[in-house]
């Protein structure tokens, strides 16, 4: 149990605690108010007295507390007195007026205790756990409630509603005080889960999961202590519960009539909701005790009770009481349940019924439910739910039992369904080991889809090969394998070999009457291809057909691979950015709404969130990566959604998250196409620019060259981009020489992809265009021309294009030319705000870190109204009296040639401080590369 200490933090509590005081302060001189909260045990009345309390303290008021005693032989009184004495008074005895009886000159004797330690001030009793209220204390409480101890009061006390039941004599005492317009009841509910988690992230810390914090909510029901417990259970690695809670609860279960007992035992052994009919099966009591006994357990705070069945309130107490029951008892009470399942009318529940025959330790007689219910949930398209089933059927069966067979099939299918890639593959290979297993086109087929999904791109094709070769395939099943092959060739970035195996695909379908599915992936590649490659409204109205088929058809798979094609087609190479997140967050939508949330609808959102990074809108883009990671995506669909991440993660400047997520990306891809690895190595380039480590990215950039074989100009655009902006980056630092060689290979690419738009479709010559400006434009830096204008033409073209962050980029080394040539002032002044402004709307870091610091060096302000020159430089040996003297040691190594490594080696430092040095010696010197911060040292000495 918490310490004082290390008490957590209150959430979820701050309206009803603004409410409470405003109550408390609503007493007018000589009046009172009070404020009665109730709630079931471990929900916080007592913290939300001692905040209350703390508040109105601060507020001026006297503050009181006590706590009633849990005992039959309390002292009258005993929560008044104990305030009093705490407080500082001795209320003792006095002569008693001869006109008052016992109890009157108690209570006038302690209402003039109240008055004189009031002063004047408003008061404020306190009083804990009223249940347990003496009868002298509740008749106080009616006294002065009611006016007649002549002082300002409030009055704020804390009832355990459990505790209510029945006859208890507190019950009549609130019945009368909610009569006055001064006193309030509130009744203080267990936490919702939003505000559950971050209790439990208060607790825990930002590293907890969020299946983890749901799981606390379930077993915690909202209770806020029980969350407090469990948060600090999972922060300190303890599977267990811990003494505290066990005890706790066993303690309240012992205090329940036998009837009620049994009652709880029953609910918590059931699959919750328990309709009232199948506990009365179960517990075969007369219906009037059941009733009395159910009722029980609902007034202490055990049970639940709605029109569908009963329910635990808190999920613990199963946990708690699954420990104390006898193995036998266990299996008895899950027994009765299964056969109370079967007697009832109707189909049963075959989930439910598995479950308990299961834990009745009978497997054979779960086994037909547990089946059913995997095929129910496959029906529905959960197949999450399906595969857990299948799974289990495949753990009832042995090795030699025949229906073996069919299991294992629909146990890969639905693992593939539900995301678990490599469960589908080990699965599958059992199966194809089977003597009564499927034919070996079937196998082929399946084994091509599952290593597809799970980013075995390569060994994917090469299965799909043996299909179409194989004798034994019929045309139906070539059809198949021509139609998913098209399909992957899309994703490998290759239209003209996607386009030429989808034709094959619909001619195959045509003559041997193929199924829908071939149909949609068959014209969703084709319509990729034409609309890339040849014609984009022609290919946009094949996808859009295929979109129509598959939503008539409700097939998931269908639905998925449509809209995936349309979305990225709209996104990407055609440049209708809203339209493209429109349909793929429509997609995601009707995709997630039939069980694909792991799959299809994670790769939806990554398109989504491509667009949106597009358009400049980064930080919605990252709220719809954050929802598609909480589906926990894997293979090509984690391939997706990481990708698109690090690209935020690189354009924010959050590089070491960027390089997890690019590792991450590496591993899973083993194997992959261009549609995967020259996005990959292209923000590793991009990465290692923004670090100054230009040598790294001119490696990422060649090795993204030997991927020869794609269609995909715009990727080998984007990519031969970035490989010369490395080596004009080198050119210009001088501490990384540039490379001659490379430099030709690049504009062989380059060379290649403007043949290649020639005769490509015009939306996608456009964007291709857009990054061959770009492309020239570096070539004049790396020649040493660079020319304004020819980045100021591609800063335009961007923007006709609607993609700020290339757009900026422009600008800025338009900027950065003309400051240079000294030439354009104002044009170039003009160009870096806009670039400026750019940054900063998309959260762009590292661009406007530059942008600063070539302002700067320019001597050019970045806001409009300021002046647009500042003072002139500081000299050289000025410029070092701004440095420290760590930091003037560490540019003495810069300027002899060491290493970040060899910096630190030397002065006893980390290679990470280092580099956090050099960064504000930088900044402070105004300078971009250590030949120049060198320059400015050895001038200066």
């Amino acid at each position: 149990m918490a310490s004082e200490g290390d008490e957590a933090p209150l959430v979820g509590r701050t309206d009803i605690l603004t409410s409470i005081q405003a109550d408390l302060l609503a007493a007018r001189p000589g009046g009172t108010a009070a404020v009665f909260v109730t709630g079931e045990s471990g929900v916080g009345k007592s913290r939300l007295l001692r905040e209350a309390a703390d508040a109105m303290r601060a507020a001026g008021a006297a503050v009181l507390s006590g706590a009633c005693l849990d005992i039959g032989d309390a002292s009258p009184l005993h929560p008044v007195l104990q305030a009093l004495r705490q407080a500082g008074a001795q209320p003792g005895p006095t002569e008693a007026d001869p006109a008052q009886d016992g109890a009157g000159a108690l209570l006038e004797r302690v209402s003039r205790e109240l008055r004189s330690l009031a002063r004047g001030r408003r008061l404020l009793l306190v009083l804990d756990d009223l249940q347990w209220a003496d009868r002298s204390t509740r008749q106080m409480l009616l006294y002065l409630l009611a006016g007649l101890g002549e002082i300002t009061l409030s009055v704020l006390a804390a009832v355990r509603s459990e505790s209510l039941h029945g006859a208890h004599p507190l019950r009549r005492v609130l019945a009368e005080l909610r009569r006055l317009r001064s006193v309030r009841v509130v009744d203080l509910a267990p936490l919702d889960q939003d505000a559950t988690a971050e209790l439990v992230v208060a607790i825990a810390g930002d590293g907890v999961a969020p299946e983890d914090t749901a799981r606390v909510f379930k077993r915690s029901g909202g209770n806020p202590f029980v969350a407090d417990e469990l948060a600090r259970d999972l922060r300190d690695g303890r599977v267990e519960l811990s003494d505290t809670l066990r005890e706790i609860f066993l303690s309240r279960v012992d205090e329940l009539p036998q009837h009620a007992h049994d009652v709880v035992h029953a609910v918590a052994a059931g699959v919750e909701p328990v309709e009232h009919a199948l506990l009365a099966r179960v517990l075969p009591l007369p219906e009037a005790e059941l009733i009395e006994a159910v009722r029980a357990a609902v007034a202490h705070r055990f049970l639940t009770s709605a029109a569908d069945g009963y329910r635990l309130r808190h999920q613990v107490v199963a946990e708690v009481l699954e420990h104390e029951v006898l193995p036998a008892e266990h299996a008895a009470r899950h027994r009765r349940y299964a056969e109370a399942l079967e007697a009832a009318p109707g189909e049963p529940d075959h989930a439910r019924l598995a479950h308990h025959w299961q834990q009745a330790g009978e497997p054979g007689r779960a086994l037909p439910s547990v089946v059913s219910a995997a095929r129910a949930a496959e029906q529905l398209y959960g197949y999450a739910e399906a595969y857990r089933y299948w799974a289990l059927a495949l753990a009832l069966t042995s090795d030699d039992r025949p229906e073996r067979t069919e299991l294992l099939g629909h146990a890969a299918e639905t693992a593939h369904c539900c995301g678990e890639h490599q469960r589908a593959l080990s699965t599958l290979e059992q199966l194809a080991a089977r003597a009564d297993g499927p034919g070996v086109c079937e196998i082929h087929l399946r084994r091509a889809r599952y290593l597809a999904a799970a980013g075995r791109t390569a060994t994917a094709e090469m299965e799909y090969e043996r299909a179409l070769a194989a004798p034994e395939c019929s045309p139906a099943e070539k059809g198949s394998a021509a139609a998913n092959l098209a399909e992957l060739l899309v994703h490998l970035g290759r239209y003209a070999d996607a386009g030429v195996r989808a034709r094959e695909a619909l001619e195959l379908a045509e003559r041997a009457d193929g199924s829908t599915t071939d149909l949609v992936r068959a014209s969703a590649a084709l319509g990729f291809s034409l609309a890339f490659r040849e014609d984009p409204d022609a290919g946009l109205a094949v996808i859009r057909q295929a979109v129509e088929i598959a939503e008539r058809s409700g097939h998931p798979d269908d639905i998925g691979c449509a809209y995936l094609h349309l979305a990225e087609l709209l996104t990407n190479p055609l440049n209708n950015v809203e339209e493209g997140v429109l349909v793929a967050r429509r997609g995601a939508e009707k995709l997630a709404a039939i069980g694909q949330g792991r799959t299809y609808q994670t790769r939806l959102l990554a398109i989504a969130a491509n667009g949106l990074f597009r358009v400049g809108q980064w930080a919605e883009a990252r709220q719809v990566l954050d929802d598609a990671m909480r589906h926990r995506p894997s293979g090509a669909d984690a391939v997706e959604i990481l990708l698109s991440r690090c690209r935020l993660w690189v354009g924010f400047g959050e590089l070491e998250a960027a390089d997890r997520d690019l590792d991450a990306a590496a591993t899973i891809l083993a194997g992959g196409g261009a549609r995967h690895v020259l996005p990959m190595l292209t923000l590793r380039a991009g990465r290692a620019m923004w670090q100054g480590r230009h040598d790294e990215a001119r490696a990422a950039v060649q090795r993204g060259l030997t991927e020869t074989r794609s269609d995909d100009l715009v990727l080998l655009a984007v990519l031969a981009w970035h490989g010369l902006r490395a080596e004009a980056e080198a050119q210009a630092g001088g501490e990384i020489p540039m490379d001659r060689a490379a430099v030709r290979r690049l504009q062989t690419v380059v060379e290649r992809v403007a043949r290649g738009a020639g005769n490509a479709a015009p939306p996608v010559r456009a964007v291709v265009d857009g990054y061959l400006d770009l492309c020239a434009a570096e070539l004049s830096r790396i020649d040493e021309r660079n020319d304004p204008d020819v980045w100021a033409r591609a800063a335009q073209a961007w923007d006709r294009r609607k993609q700020p962050y290339p757009a900026a980029y422009a600008r800025l080394r338009q900027a950065e030319a003309s400051f240079a040539r000294r030439t354009r002032r104002a044009a170039a002044t003009t160009a870096i705000r806009e670039a400026y402004a750019t940054a900063r709307a998309m959260g762009a870091q590292p661009m406007a870190t530059e942008i600063i610091q070539v302002a700067a060096r320019a001597r050019v302000a970045l806001t409009g109204d300021e002046d647009t020159t500042v003072s002139a430089a500081p000299a050289a040996d000025d410029a070092l009296s701004m440095l420290t003297e760590r930091e003037r040691e560490v540019l003495a190594a810069v300027a002899e040639g060491l290493t970040n490594r060899e910096i630190g080696q030397a002065l006893f430092i980390s290679e990470r401080t280092v580099g956090v040095h050099v960064g504000h010696i930088f900044d402070k010197l105004q300078v971009r590369t250590r030949v120049q911060a060198s320059r400015v040292y050895l001038r200066a000495a």
